[in-house]
């Protein structure tokens, strides 16, 4: 009897959670169970009817099991073992694209609301995320425009002399330097997060009754500001489609799946409103859909999401009590999961499941585009290999200096930032005295002796640039002894002066590639070549970015830096007094200690780092 056979006779039919581990001891799936021996009997026998997961199967080595009080405690340590080892074959939701989320930071005496791409656990409220990015800036906008919230970056806050261009348009009450009443401000950010989480009748009733106690004073300018509050807000609710009557917030879940591929998508109701959606695309999935259901809510109610009352999915759950009982502590009320099977909220559920179907199908449409342009470009250069992995390089510099050069990879004709990276030249400033050539040879050389130690190398390089860029790839490969690789240099396109010609005249981009004389130029509106323009543009980008950092951190560095004692407070507090490095040379030392933050020790060493001594200065 083997190990595994053993470990499965001695099962508990108690509640808990299970790892499996490949044959390494890695952790490749983490589940749940209310009972563990018909759970994880079922996938090495078949136990309970279902079809045994030969895909998971043929990877387990061993098996473990953790026992809980119950299957609340058990969705819990499911959650943590999640995040805690990542498992190859549990779903990550993983958007399909970046979504933006609403950010509003409460602590703050005087809080400001932008929007995020990243949710940290900082106290701070979130709301969303939302799938057009278009809606969000829209809902931004009029609370700047409206509600007259700051919108500045903490550092100009702090540091604001006086109201910045915000103020003087009417967007902002400029807390940072006028007395404004916090009061006020609170109830403007209260309004304003009424009008974000979609309770825009409540709103407008209270704006109402507020506009018509304004009139009643003689207040006629606040009720006019007041009224265009309300106009703002009404022209919001017309474009939100009302999707039931009763103003409920819901989530609802619309599963599609063609075999190991699902796609997932999620309808957002607010008060009755459809306010938004968000899709996801898992691959390799081929669990029952009551698990992949229950996977995706475990995983969708993380961190600080928000819980609505009703969660409508598309099928019956074995634990819908429990986790009703988890999400409702989370959210101080009950909350319902709900599984329709007649009615109006069955054809939401019904909405949200041909949603999922059509992006399914949209996503596999574009996939195919994809592969056809990857076709075309293979076949238009004469790849050995198809091109599913693609690296292209850049070098961005001013004479050599703050030299730095780019990689960014597309992964089936769409950018993977996972694999982008920066290179700092090393070597070549002081060796070739800021060669262009000389510094792409030592970003290839160095990102090819990574990838033949860890094998990990892409099917095509593209390097901006002529015959010369394209030498100094094939050198730096061939010195490593990298030979199953693509490399194509990609130039641009150069303007050709004629003497007899009134119009100006481009020569089309070329591809320079390994043994051949003469570049291939391909169709100016080929998707192979936009393909390649894409990949050159998005190097150069990155490249350019990082330069410009690095160019900026060198601007500011001043003499200041190299004082002992001197730091980012006392530097700014310093400029700020005096307000230039000559003003601080001239400075007494009794008109330095004046400054805040500033000691009797720090104040000489700038009065003897930055040159002699004035004749006014006592201590000279």
């Amino acid at each position: 009897m083997s190990l595994i056979e053993e470990k499965l006779d001695g099962l508990t039919p108690r509640p808990g959670v299970y790892l499996m581990r490949d044959r390494n001891g890695k952790v490749i799936y983490v589940g749940k169970a209310k009972d563990l021996r018909a759970r994880v009997r079922a996938y090495f026998r078949g136990g309970d009817g279902r079809s045994q997961i030969e895909f998971l199967l043929r990877k387990v080595g061993d098996f473990e099991t953790l026992v809980t009080q119950n299957e609340k405690e058990a969705l819990i340590l499911e959650n943590n073992l999640i995040k805690q080892y990542k498992p190859r074959y549990n779903i990550r939701l993983k958007d399909d694209k970046s979504y933006l989320s609403i950010k509003v930071n409460v602590q703050h005496p005087w809080p400001r609301i932008v929007a995020t791409r990243k949710i940290v656990k900082d106290g701070s409220r979130y709301f969303g995320p939302y799938s057009s990015a278009i809606a969000v800036r829209e809902t931004l906008d009029i609370i700047e425009k409206h509600f007259l919230l700051r919108n500045c970056t903490e550092y100009n806050f702090k540091n604001r002399a006086r109201p910045c261009l915000q103020y003087q348009i009417k967007r902002c009450l400029a807390p940072c330097v006028l007395p404004v009443d916090s009061k006020e401000y609170q109830e403007n950010l209260r309004r304003a997060l009424l009008f974000i989480e979609g309770k825009q009748q409540t709103l407008m009733d209270e704006l109402r009754r507020k506009m018509e106690e304004k009139a009643e004073a003689l207040e006629f300018e606040a009720a006019a500001k007041i009224r265009d509050q309300i106009q703002a807000v009404e022209k919001t609710v017309e474009r939100q489609r009302m999707v039931s009557h009763w103003g409920a917030d819901q989530d609802i879940f619309g599963l599609y799946r063609e075999g190991g591929f699902i796609e997932v998508q999620v309808l957002f109701v607010r008060q009755g409103k459809l306010t938004g959606n968000q899709a996801y695309s898992l691959e390799d999935i081929e669990f029952p859909d009551e698990e992949i259901m229950e996977s995706l809510l475990t995983q969708f109610y993380q961190g600080d999401r928000f819980v609505p009352d009703e969660i409508l999915v598309p099928i019956e759950l074995e634990d819908r009590e429990v986790r009703e009982e988890y999400l409702g502590e989370r959210k101080g009320k009950k909350v319902s999961i709900l599984s329709p099977q007649r009615g109006d909220k069955r054809q939401l559920v019904e909405m949200a499941v041909e949603n999922a179907r059509q992006s399914f199908f949209e996503r596999h449409d574009q996939e195919k585009e994809r592969e056809r342009m990857l076709l075309e470009l293979q076949q238009g250069l004469r790849l050995k290999h198809y091109p599913q992995r693609i690296e292209c390089y850049d070098i961005s510099n001013i004479h050599g200096s703050n030299a730095v050069g780019s990689m960014v990879t597309f992964m089936n004709g769409e950018p993977d930032k996972n694999f982008y990276r920066h290179y700092r030249i090393r070597t070549v400033i002081t060796e070739f005295g800021g060669d262009d050539f000389a510094m792409m040879h030592e970003v290839l050389k160095r990102r090819f002796a990574r990838g033949m130690a860890e094998g990990d190398l892409p099917d095509l390089v593209v390097v901006d640039g002529g015959k010369g860029q394209l030498a100094m790839a094939l050198a730096a490969m061939r010195e490593l002894g990298v030979k199953d690789v693509d490399v194509a240099a990609l130039a641009k396109e150069r303007v050709q002066r004629s003497a007899r010609s009134a119009e100006i005249q481009r020569t089309e981009e070329r591809v320079f590639l390994l043994g051949q004389s003469n570049p291939i130029v391909l169709r100016r509106n080929s998707n192979a070549l936009f393909l390649l323009q894409r990949v050159r543009d998005e190097a150069h980008r990155f490249a350019i970015t990082y330069h410009k950092k690095l160019r900026s951190r060198a601007t500011l560095y001043s003499e200041l830096d190299k004082i002992p004692g001197i730091g980012g407070v006392r530097k700014r507090a310093l400029l700020r007094a005096f307000g230039s490095i000559k003003r601080i040379e001239e400075a007494t030392l009794e008109e330095l200690l004046k400054v805040p933050s500033m000691n009797d020790r720090v104040a000489r060493e700038i009065l003897e780092s930055l040159g002699p001594k004035s004749p006014h200065d006592p201590s000279s």
